[in-house]
């Protein structure tokens, strides 16, 4: 049952971070203004306690709270990396180290663990998920792969190459928002076994509203916002943006409840399932409607993404069946 709503929610989440990098690059061009106007809405998650009214103790209270922040943190770091490149580049990086993060942090703080035949099919669903995303075929050698990052990177006692400073704070920021996002989801899994769904759910958000508030405590930060709010002239797009938003809560609900009842690793290996719909979303997007948006795509590698496609398939038999 929580595999079927992790890959429905993996679903609408291919729409939504399509969506996410049209504002990014369209509209809003600052990640912590756009993380701002996200978390703001948390608050009126708090409506959901009319359907189950629940008050957790302090401690209960601190770990939500802590939760809720460190998603708006993960955010941050997350729309940094989709405003720097393309979804299909960025979706897959992120994606691909976050079941990783994921299955070590489980297994050290909530001591998870995976069946023989659950770690294999989590290996085979997250390596159809990089055959899906990579442009590139060519295999490099080691020496080579050694020298690109060093240009990327820099040596121990040089400075990086301006050609790949992009490339360098993209990868920073995807690492970065992998690790902030599986360190949430293994917390969440843990408020989730030891408090009420829905209720740890509306505190948890109420953590991320505050953090909205910490922001506006940044001086410059808080001047980006109000600059950015001045400057519209009309609510055109606010209609969008909520409908994405909206999208986004549902999407997010649905994994949270797939996490409360699964294993954390296992749901996160399932993102496979999201770069099939985000590359399908993508490729229609960028060919009937190129002024919306518009990506590389790469050549020749139908064949590649077709392998990939195959192994997500069978490691979802693995699961299932």
């Amino acid at each position: 049952m929580y595999i079927i709503i992790a890959i429905l929610s993996y679903f609408i989440n291919a729409g939504v971070y399509v969506a996410d990098k049209f504002l990014l690059s369209k509209k809003i061009h600052s990640s912590i203004t756009y993380a701002f106007f996200v978390g703001i809405w948390s608050v009126f998650n708090i409506v959901l306690l009319v359907i189950d009214p629940w008050l957790p103790n302090l401690r209960e209270l601190g770990i939500d709270l802590l939760a809720g922040m460190l998603f708006l943190a993960t955010l941050v770091f997350w729309y940094k990396a989709l405003h720097q490149s393309e979804a299909t580049r960025v979706v897959p990086i992120v994606g691909a180290l976050v079941p990783i993060f994921s299955f070590l942090f489980s297994f050290i703080f909530l001591r998870e663990t995976l069946s023989e035949r659950q770690l294999l099919a989590f290996v085979i669903l997250i390596m159809g998920g990089v055959m899906i995303s990579i442009k590139h075929t060519r295999f490099y050698y080691l020496r080579e792969v050694k020298e690109k990052l060093k240009k990327i990177f820099g040596d121990t006692l040089g400075s990086v190459h301006a050609r790949y400073r992009p490339t360098q704070r993209l990868i920073i920021n995807s690492v970065v928002s992998a690790l902030f996002f599986a360190a949430y989801y293994v917390m969440i899994k843990y408020v989730y076994s030891t408090q009420p769904f829905i209720g740890a759910f509306v505190w948890s958000r109420m953590g991320s509203f505050l953090g909205v508030l910490l922001i506006l405590f940044v001086p410059e930060w808080r001047t980006k916002i109000i600059k950015y709010q001045k400057g519209q002239k009309t609510p055109k797009n606010l209609g969008f943006f909520l409908s994405v938003r909206l999208l986004a809560a549902i999407a997010f609900i649905m994994l949270n409840w797939a996490i409360s009842m699964g294993n954390v690793a296992l749901i996160n290996s399932l993102q496979g399932t999201q770069y099939m719909f985000l590359i399908l979303l993508v490729i229609f997007l960028s060919t009937r409607f190129p002024k919306i948006l518009k990506e590389e795509m790469g050549s020749g590698i139908m064949m590649q993404k077709m392998m990939g496609t195959a192994m997500i398939v069978i490691g979802l038999y693995m699961l299932i069946v």
